[in-house]
């Protein structure tokens, strides 16, 4: 089959049933101890005391000038707090915990290599998942058994999240293939993402970044708890200022690639974040780009070979 018929097929999977994706390699890290909560809580933007037993929770972690230097999932289970990253963040995440945490009640555990990590995505991936009973919120999670495995699921905004011991996902793939569920491609799933608007640390964010600039306030920062680091500049730009870039999307009138420069007459206005295929839009992409591109906008990507029309977030 050729390349452009497989992620074709793989795309109508994840549009109309649920495909597979393994998702092992992100970041993993769980904090224990009494003062996990209080102390997570004065480290990222977003409320973590207020997490019971089953939620979680999306946050930022960031600098003292309000950059992000890494973005998480948040579980409180039980008495532990797991934690799950993108591979790229993962180091300077763990540097900030570990410096941190001296002089409170937390540990501070590496996972990644312990846990696998299989995302289910489209409509069926409940009913697949037996998740039927999993809280339909986002970060929602519980313990469970597939296949006779222990696992816990995760509600995700596309569908669900299972996460086994590493030494199980081997066994847990075949389970959920037996029931229905099919493996897609990474292209396919990146495509699907970006039309979902949802950005990726380490392609669409780094550490220059303020959460406000790519849309992320609504989903990981609390303007209502306490002082948490970099607080001040993301208050500030969110009650007084305007933010200078936006995420927004693109859609590409022939090849591009990711760091492309993206030029609104003369000027550079942003560069290429996360460049896909999709089946049903065609090349598209997801960027950071100054105000002045304004989502009708035309600007020209590369060389100026190719054209770009800036559009809203999620793509229609």
């Amino acid at each position: 089959m050729a390349v452009a018929d497989r992620i074709a097929a793989d795309y109508e999977e994840l549009s109309g049933g649920c495909g597979l994706i393994d998702r092992s390699e992100r970041g993993k890290l769980a904090l224990t101890g009494s003062e996990a909560g209080a102390f997570l809580n004065g480290l990222v933007s977003n409320e973590i005391e207020a997490l019971d037993d089953g939620q979680g929770c999306y946050a930022a972690v960031l600098t003292p000038k309000g950059k992000m230097l890494g973005d998480l999932r948040v579980l409180r289970a039980g008495d532990e707090l797991l934690l799950d990253t993108e591979r790229a963040a993962l180091q300077e995440v763990f540097n900030v915990l570990w410096r941190g945490r001296i002089g409170h009640d937390v540990e501070v555990h590496k996972r990644t290599l312990e846990h696998g990590l299989l995302s289910l995505e489209g409509p069926r991936s409940r009913a697949l998942a037996e998740a039927d009973d999993l809280a339909t919120t986002e970060y929602s999670h519980t313990a469970a058994e597939l296949g006779g495995i222990p696992v816990r699921l995760i509600a995700a905004d596309a569908g669900v999240d299972v996460l086994c011991e590493a030494g199980r996902t081997d066994d847990l793939r075949a389970a959920l293939q037996a029931r229905g569920v099919v493996p897609v491609s990474d292209e396919a799933a990146e495509a699907r993402r970006v039309e979902r608007g949802r950005p990726r640390y380490g392609i669409d964010l780094d550490d220059t970044v303020i959460p406000q600039e790519a849309g992320l306030n609504e989903r990981a920062v609390s303007f209502t708890k306490g002082c948490y680091v970099g607080q001040e500049t993301v208050a500030r730009l969110h009650y007084r200022g305007k933010p200078n870039r936006h995420l927004r999307g693109l859609r590409l009138s022939g090849p591009a690639s990711s760091g492309d420069a993206l030029r609104l007459g003369d000027r550079e206005v942003g560069r290429l974040g996360t460049v896909a295929v999709s089946p049903r839009l065609g090349p598209i992409a997801l960027a950071l780009v100054r105000r002045e591109a304004e989502p009708g906008a035309t600007v020209a990507a590369g060389d100026g070979g190719v054209s770009a029309e800036v559009v809203e977030l999620p793509f229609a």
